[in-house]
């Protein structure tokens, strides 16, 4: 009897030792795919910045490649959007991660969901410069390309954060000199048509146009949230 006894805390003490083998082997899986998921929010922030890129210089410039080249963007930032969707459903379904591990991919999700509107704003911009190309400007858009270099600024900011789960709040904060930048080309370009009602078409162009840069703001504004969301557990819209 103290034989069988000895034999079977043998057999559980292997049995233990496979299955902490087991729980450390899918935890390396896990991390693995959680490091492939910042690689692929990295790849799309670095889309959703160059659309917005090219949709300011198709404006400036009345470029009609980059204006091209912001639509294929889109159509990458789409594509990138459902290839991220799925890598995190798979990490939900398979890996049932808990606390800090599944604020971060459910934050992914939301990031993601603020990302594809991002493309599809700079697409939307990049439209109007259609209809602008053969117009000369009634103003200049200093105001409006900084704005598209605020948006620019806090998307990669927020993107970086969360991979390296250091949010700066401050990055917030330039939302707000982003809303102030529209409500400056607002007033000029209503002012404008008050003038002259001879170029409110072109101004309404303009004045969307920038509409389309201060919703980008918007978005990159939910996406540094979500990452504070990641890193801390607590939202800003829920204090």
């Amino acid at each position: 009897r103290p034989r069988n006894c000895s034999l079977c805390r043998k057999i559980g003490e292997r049995r233990i030792i496979l299955q902490e083998g087991l729980v450390d082997d899918m935890r390396n899986q896990f991390e693995k795919q959680l490091q492939q998921l910042n690689e692929d929010l990295i790849s799309m922030g670095a889309l959703c910045k160059e659309a917005v890129a090219d949709a300011m210089t198709a404006l400036l410039y009345s470029d009609k490649q980059a204006r091209q080249k912001t639509f294929l963007t889109e159509y990458e930032i789409d594509h990138k959007e459902r290839d991220i969707e799925s890598r995190c459903l798979k990490l939900l379904l398979q890996q049932q991660p808990v606390a800090r591990d599944l604020r971060l991919i459910s934050s992914a999700l939301k990031m993601i969901t603020d990302m594809e509107r991002i493309g599809d704003h700079a697409s939307d911009i990049s439209e109007i410069t259609l209809e602008l190309s053969s117009q000369s400007y009634i103003k200049k858009l200093d105001h409006i390309q900084q704005m598209a270099k605020e948006t620019m600024y806090m998307l990669v900011q927020s993107v970086d954060a969360f991979v390296n789960k250091d949010m700066d709040k401050e990055v917030i904060a330039h939302d707000d000199i982003i809303d102030e930048l529209f409500g400056r080309v607002k007033k000029e370009l209503i002012n404008m048509i008050h003038e002259n009602a001879e170029v409110g078409e072109q101004a309404s162009d303009l004045l969307m146009a920038a509409k389309y840069f201060e919703r980008i703001g918007d978005h990159a504004t939910n996406i540094s949230e979500w990452v504070i969301f990641s890193i801390t557990g607590e939202h800003p819209d829920d204090k």
